[in-house]
């Protein structure tokens, strides 16, 4: 039963650690971020800065940890300030996605209210 847990716990720490890192599409690779979001924790609002590779016809959207989109930002700047007057307390995940859809990079920020 302690292997079973083990490996459970293992597997939900490999998943959930892949999920929040950038990978090079064409090499499978970590590369560096390109989207840098703060505060983490948030309160009232979140901004998103692009640390370089900025292109407009990037797509931010932002899930619930539910899986529900909140929010699809499609017109994209170099830094993004986002209101959270409509957010609920709790963890959302922010992907941000290619003109063709393809996920770019993906993370994680906290809303506490």
């Amino acid at each position: 039963m302690k292997i079973f847990i083990y490996i459970f716990i293992l597997f939900i720490g490999l998943n959930f650690t892949s999920f929040a890192q950038t990978k090079n599409p064409a090499q499978g690779d970590p590369i560096a971020k390109l989207i840098k979001p703060y505060p983490i924790p948030a309160t009232t609002a979140i901004n998103f800065d692009f640390l370089y590779g900025y292109d407009q016809s990037f797509t931010l959207q932002i899930y619930n940890f539910m899986g529900k989109k909140v929010i699809e930002i499609s017109k994209i700047l170099p830094r993004i300030n986002l209101s959270l007057e409509d957010f609920y307390r709790g963890i959302y995940v922010y992907q941000l996605r290619d003109k063709e859809g393809k996920i770019i990079e993906s993370g994680k920020f906290q809303v506490v209210k």
